[in-house]
């Protein structure tokens, strides 16, 4: 819950407090004073003393509701609640609004008013009738977005107007939350993909396993410990009970590689490539998260998150959780990025042995895909889905050479040991990722996923 803070219906004194309330005047308030001046003006001209009575009547009702708002000594609460504050786009949250009158007096007719950004749907409006003195008031209104991003919610604003309608204030929380709007995931089939170990040590070297009896470093005997794991030779030596270190299973690593070079798409919206790519990260990294690897997300431009904790990845433990909501945060505003080119990427991934690495690019050229190519050969296993621009771009036709080119640069990815499957707009990537499952680098082709050769016709279905 986030505190809006009091806001003072009272608050400016003097002549500035006047003048601002003397400008929210409302219609009915300024058509009331005009029309008193012109009786007065009239009265004076005709020499009508009734008149001039009337004249006065008419002027000084605006008047007065202006003096008796702003000598008004409302005080007003609010607090604002977002359930949830991180949602999928085109999933819808709810907003709380509360309102409590913390002064003394009761509040007259309020009218409450959240600014909301126009993606979110219409601006949300409350009229509160009177509220005594300590009451409570609570609303709520719905929001949903299409597009991921993060957008600012408020500040909450109150108006309050006089019985007559002749004068309205308005007064402004500082305060204002942000709802966050992730990419859509999808979930995917727990199946073994090419090169992954799994998600506990199988897929690394561990010293211990390696190491001799008189390389064993023992520790003291802890209640609870196998009796099995006692090593009488320490124990001999030390004097106290002594059993062999447990053996640490290391996390596998993935590292999920998005592409988001601008020149590498077209199109734009939510059914655009980009989009697709940025949907098939989040799911990724949702799905190896839970399958127990450590995962960090990497973009083109060599930026990785998370960039600190151990090796820059993020666990599926409990501490980890604010990582993996960093980079679930990172792919709710991600853009496109200037650069041309992938070697910054392949800069990061050159340190070591990375484990699995699974890619999603854009259109590459020749010199991007020999730079693909050569990230093959620093991790475990590679998979790599293509968005072929041809496809996803805005011509109904691609050409024949286009087609040619773009096969071509699968064929390098495949040689170098890359599983590599071309995208196709329509279809869900829980598709593409049952079709990879238990291929070997290089051996899966166009035609397993889709059943044509350049992997951008025959598909059907759409997101999960």
């Amino acid at each position: 819950m986030s505190p809006g803070g009091p806001a003072s219906l009272d608050d400016g004194d003097g002549k500035g407090a006047l003048r601002a309330a003397l400008s929210g005047l409302t219609t009915r308030g300024r058509s009331f004073l005009a029309a008193g001046v012109a009786a007065a003006v009239c009265a004076y001209v005709l020499g009508q003393a009734d008149l001039l009575r009337v004249g006065l009547l008419l002027a000084a009702l605006p008047l007065v509701c202006v003096v008796v708002l702003v000598r008004t000594r409302y005080r007003v609460t609010g607090t604002r609640r977002l359930s949830p504050s991180r949602v999928s786009s085109g999933t819808e949250a709810r907003v709380h609004l509360r309102m409590e009158n913390v002064s003394r007096l009761p509040t007259g007719l309020l009218m409450l008013q959240d600014r909301v950004p126009y993606v979110l749907g219409p601006r949300p409006r409350f009229v509160l009738d009177r509220v005594e003195a300590g009451g409570r008031r609570e609303v709520s209104y719905r929001v949903r977005s299409d597009l991921r991003g993060r957008y600012p919610l408020g500040p909450l604003q109150l108006r309050l107007s006089d019985p007559f309608g002749m004068c309205e204030l308005t007064r402004s929380f500082s305060a204002y939350d942000t709802l966050v709007v992730i990419p859509r995931s999808e979930p995917l089939p727990p199946v073994r993909l090419a090169g992954e170990a799994s998600g506990y040590g199988e897929g690394r070297q561990r010293s211990l396993a390696l190491a001799g009896d008189d390389d064993v470093i023992p520790r003291g005997y802890r209640h609870g410990d196998d009796l099995r794991r006692v090593h009488w030779r320490s124990t001999a030596r030390y004097g106290e009970l002594m059993v062999r270190r447990e053996e640490q299973p290391q996390r596998a690593r993935c590292t999920v590689l998005l592409d988001t070079r601008r020149i590498a798409y077209q199109g734009a919206g939510p059914d655009s490539a980009f989009e697709w790519a940025v949907s098939g990260a989040a799911s990724t990294l949702v799905h190896m998260l839970e399958r127990g690897f450590a995962v960090r997300l990497l973009t083109d431009d060599g930026n990785a998150v998370p960039s600190e904790g151990e090796g820059g990845f993020a666990g599926s433990t409990q501490e980890s959780a604010d990582s993996a909501g960093l980079m679930m945060d990172t792919l709710a505003v991600v853009d496109h990025s200037e650069g041309g080119g992938l070697s910054r990427a392949y800069d990061v991934l050159r340190g070591g042995n990375e484990g699995l690495l699974i890619a999603f690019f854009g259109d590459l050229d020749e010199e991007q895909a020999a730079v693909a190519a050569r990230m093959r050969q620093r991790s475990g296993g590679a998979v790599a889905f293509v968005l072929d621009s041809t496809a996803w771009g805005l011509d109904d036709v691609p050409s024949a050479g286009a087609d040619a080119a773009f096969e071509r640069r699968l064929r390098l990815l495949r040689e170098s040991g890359w599983t590599a499957v071309a995208v196709a707009p329509g279809t869900g990537l829980a598709r593409y990722w049952q079709q990879v499952a238990g291929h070997p680098g290089g051996t899966t082709r166009s035609a397993a996923v889709g059943g044509t050769t350049g992997g951008t016709t025959g598909f059907s279905g759409g997101w999960s």
